[in-house]
């Protein structure tokens, strides 16, 4: 793995190009847009409360934080335009680094189902990935790697399902602007804000400290979100 552990390293200092992609022909409370840093952004924009997830492909953690609070969060806070969700990766390792650059394939309008369903099935493509050639990887080079992983996983029979061909998510994991920005937000959740482990949850900037399910983070938004206070950017 030492070719994907360089291209970690290397990456972090990557410049990134401020942009923001709304879907088209949505209200804002089913908004999605990508943020500076690479973060993906479903809600309005204006919304008052501000919910950014450090996340893990890998995690066991967020795979059931997303499993039981996609719903619950989507109905109750941000399809009110109470809250805008956020997501932004903190690498552990080139599984979760493959499974990160196949989630965004599709971009903003696909990530969020893409997300859930790799999640939902993270179980099963882990235990995959423990029956790869570990020697064979450890010689490959880092875009041999992810595509090993893809296939020999069972990622890409996945995102069969989502409708991507082969051809699609090798351009994908090839995607180098992508390898950036989700190495750059891992430099920031483990680097700049040191994050304790994932998922953590930041809302409106302040961390939600001992915070890992829905149970625990719902009355923390409900506090928030009931509040006469106004919102606190996130800084990017």
């Amino acid at each position: 793995m030492r070719s994907i552990l360089a291209l970690l390293a290397l990456a972090f200092a990557a410049p990134l190009v401020a942009r923001s992609v709304p879907v088209a022909h949505q209200p804002p409370a089913l908004q999605t847009s990508e943020t500076a840093l690479g973060g993906y952004v479903l809600g309005n924009p204006r919304a008052k409360v501000h919910l950014v997830e450090y996340m893990s492909f890998t995690c066991s953690h967020c795979a059931h934080f997303t499993t039981e609070s996609a719903a619950p969060l989507k109905r109750d806070y941000v399809m009110n335009g109470q809250v805008v969700y956020e997501v932004r990766n903190a690498v552990r390792d080139p599984f979760d680094l493959t499974a990160s650059l196949l989630a965004r394939c599709g971009g903003t309008r696909r990530f969020f189902g893409n997300m859930e369903l790799l999640l939902a099935t993270q179980p099963t493509w882990l235990a995959n990935s423990q029956k790869l050639d570990t020697a064979k990887l450890q010689q490959a080079d880092h875009a041999t790697v992810l595509k090993m992983i893809g296939q020999g996983a069972g990622l890409y029979a996945l995102m069969a399902k989502r409708g991507f061909t082969p051809a699609q998510l090798n351009q994908c994991l090839n995607d180098k602007g992508a390898q950036a920005k989700i190495l750059a937000m891992t430099q920031d959740a483990w680097n700049v804000r040191k994050i304790p482990g994932t998922p953590t949850f930041f809302i409106n900037d302040t961390i939600a400290d001992a915070t890992t399910t829905y149970d625990q983070l719902e009355p923390k938004l409900k506090a928030v979100s009931t509040a006469s206070l106004p919102k606190t950017e996130v800084k990017p």
